[in-house]
């Protein structure tokens, strides 16, 4: 990662403040601007009018990027407005860290030097993990773009940025997340409850028996309701990459949710010719 710019009126540049000493010898000569912690006067100018909501410190964040010093600045900033952050450098590092503990988000470098940050976010949603995944990177076609919400992203963050620009999106970003469910890690949707720690699933109050596949495609589908998806994404989510990649047994999958969870949630499942499935939320869209 490289390119971080300056946020307006609250963040250091490089030289300007004690701690720049620490970071100047570790960042790339055509890094022009940084953003640093403040000083410690600008400390005392940022409370509390630019202090962050107390809850943010059970929010725990990884920043992944092989640029240690950039890694750094990124995770110390995000901790100073009270974040909790750990780091990791690399792709396969970063993949154990989510299996041993999953973060309540993910800022992820799209180049990483063993598999890169596409590759990254599609593994741990084929894993199950759904916790959010902002990615940094210099690439700005639009086809990388579309690789990295298809793949499973959030939003996405062009370089060069600024600290105070990414602090915002992931306020954004953990809002929505908030948005998808209860307390309790339930996902619900109309009368339809996902209860991910019991792994039990009810309509209008009522338990529906769901094979552990079922149930997985079904929390996919409201993970991302009242958004499209494609049938390449339900396979690579719910089945191995290695499956034949025949799409029928999508189509068969999605023919067993409608019968087994009735005609209204039925209903609210919707093909989308030639692209995939929807699942409606009760207030959307037709």
């Amino acid at each position: 990662m490289y390119g971080c710019t300056r946020p307006k009126g609250s963040l250091s540049s490089v030289g300007s403040s004690p701690q720049a000493s620490q970071f100047v010898h570790r960042i790339p000569t055509e890094i022009v601007e940084v953003a640093l912690l403040p000083s410690e006067s600008e400390r005392t100018s940022l409370r509390p009018t630019d202090a962050v909501d107390p809850e943010t410190a059970d929010v725990r964040i990884l920043v992944v990027d092989d640029e240690e010093s950039l890694a750094d600045m990124v995770a110390s900033s995000l901790r100073f407005v009270g974040y909790g952050v750990d780091t990791e450098l690399r792709g396969y590092d970063a993949l154990r860290s989510v299996k041993a503990s999953t973060p309540d988000l993910i800022v992820l470098d799209v180049n990483l030097p063993d598999i890169d940050g596409f590759e990254v976010c599609r593994r741990i949603r084929r894993d199950g993990v759904d916790a959010p995944v902002i990615f940094l990177t210099a690439r700005d076609a639009a086809d990388d773009i579309r690789a990295g919400f298809m793949g499973g992203g959030d939003d996405y963050l062009t370089k060069p940025f600024s600290l105070e620009e990414l602090s915002l999106r992931i306020e954004a970003v953990l809002r929505r997340a908030g948005g998808r469910g209860e307390a309790g890690h339930r996902v619900v949707t109309g009368s339809l409850v996902l209860d991910e720690d019991s792994h039990q699933v009810f309509v209008d109050g009522v338990e529906i028996e769901l094979s552990p596949t079922e149930f997985r495609l079904l929390r996919y589908l409201m993970l991302n309701q009242g958004r499209v998806v494609s049938k390449l994404q339900i396979l690579e989510y719910v089945w191995e990459y290695d499956f034949d990649g025949r799409s029928g047994v999508v189509d068969t999958y999605i023919s067993y949710l409608r019968r087994k969870l009735g005609p209204g949630v039925a209903e609210s499942l919707r093909t989308i010719r030639g692209i995939g499935y929807v699942l409606r939320t009760p207030d959307g869209p037709e």
